[in-house]
């Protein structure tokens, strides 16, 4: 019975794994996108260079969001 729990439990590590590096790889490539697209005018990686908080929140914020969104997605 304890090897079933093991199992189990190493199982839903390596998926919840799996769910974490695909958002975190899904969440760059939206806010690369965001940034290319969206915002033409703001370089947001040299805003990020120049210590801008609020560049630093709104890359914090988009990132969060869309790792929620796959999360949810990808968990049913």
């Amino acid at each position: 019975m304890q090897t079933d729990f093991f199992l189990a439990t190493v199982f839903n590590l390596i998926m919840n794994l799996a769910y974490t590096i695909i958002a975190l790889f899904i969440g760059v490539f939206a806010l690369k996108i965001i940034d290319k697209k969206l915002f033409t005018s703001v370089d947001l990686e040299k805003e990020l260079k120049n210590n801008n908080i609020a560049v630093a929140i709104f890359s914090a914020t988009i990132l969060l969001f869309v790792a929620l969104i796959v999360s949810f997605g990808l968990k049913g």
